[in-house]
């Protein structure tokens, strides 16, 4: 593309930010859309944040991606929440509209989307690994979406307890457990889906084994991994060795990325260009590694 003076820009915002994917997904989209949009990464120190936002809008940028750590502390320097973003405390889209910024989260709708590719939601119990930033998106996301009932497990009980107490405040669902790690194979036995928000098995982290291995994995289950790099996990391998359907963490990437392209330009993004795109370059780094 040709970038000029009517050239439209999108951005993401983070601290680190050279391990992002999104520049790379979402200029694979604007391409493909034919319109005339770049999208940049840019470093933001937490220091810097309000000054970047406030900075941000008068440079005529039309929308910001924010990833860690500023999903939260961004949420002062808006001037309008959507009632999701809201609810769950962390915003990771932005719009300038108006001489405004507007808060959105589609972490959670990334997930139940990428979720529904494979089965309805609808009146199933769902089980969530993790109750940190994405669990909270996506837990409040689902607790919106007619589930049945939702456990969230985590190490820290006192952060669990936390969240489900916090969607339990909302009204919206009243079917909500909590437990710890140590109960975690239990809790397989008695759910429909289950979705690992924990960094466990995550390339470069320095614990991969799987919570769960294929004897412990009933195959009549949904296995989501929300994490991307590897695009198999060793989580969603054991799945798959149980014989359960497998979700893995490229649908929520695309489908959150794809969320905020229809926020930001009221079009539909090309889910399959933009995954073809992903998983080339998560490839092709698999390959270089080996040579």
């Amino acid at each position: 593309m040709i970038i000029d003076g009517t050239t439209n820009i999108i951005g993401v915002i983070g601290d680190p930010i050279e391990h992002s994917f999104s520049p790379i997904i979402n200029n694979a989209a604007f391409e493909y859309l034919n319109l005339n949009y770049v999208y940049l990464p840019f470093h933001v120190l937490s220091e810097n944040l309000g000054s970047a936002i406030g900075g941000a809008n008068k440079l005529n940028i039309k929308g910001l991606n924010v990833t860690i750590p500023h999903k939260k502390n961004v949420l002062v320097t808006l001037n309008h929440l959507d009632p999701i973003a809201k609810e769950i405390g962390a915003v990771n889209t932005i719009k300038f509209e108006n001489n405004e910024a507007i808060g959105y989260n589609t972490d959670g709708i990334g997930c139940l989307h990428a979720l529904e590719n494979k089965t309805s939601v609808t009146n199933k119990d769902i089980l969530v690994v993790g109750a940190g930033g994405a669990s909270r998106a996506i837990c409040h996301q689902l607790a919106h979406s007619g589930i049945n009932s939702l456990t969230v497990i985590n190490r820290d009980l006192a952060k669990a307890e936390e969240l489900t107490s916090n969607i339990k405040n909302t009204g919206i669902l009243s079917d909500l457990k909590y437990d710890n790690m140590d109960n975690l194979i239990l809790q397989a036995q008695q759910t429909d889906i289950l979705i690992n928000t924990t960094p466990l098995g995550m390339k470069g982290y320095p614990d991969q084994n799987p919570i769960l291995h294929a004897d412990e994995i009933p195959e009549d289950i949904i296995v989501n991994d929300i994490v991307y790099n590897p695009i198999e996990t060793n989580l969603i391998k054991e799945a798959k060795e149980a014989g359960a359907k497998t979700v893995n963490g490229i649908k929520m990437l695309i489908y959150q990325a794809a969320e905020a392209i229809k926020i930001w330009t009221g079009e539909e993004a090309p889910k399959d260009i933009m995954e073809n795109k992903l998983r080339e370059i998560l490839n092709t780094n698999i390959e270089e590694k080996k040579i």
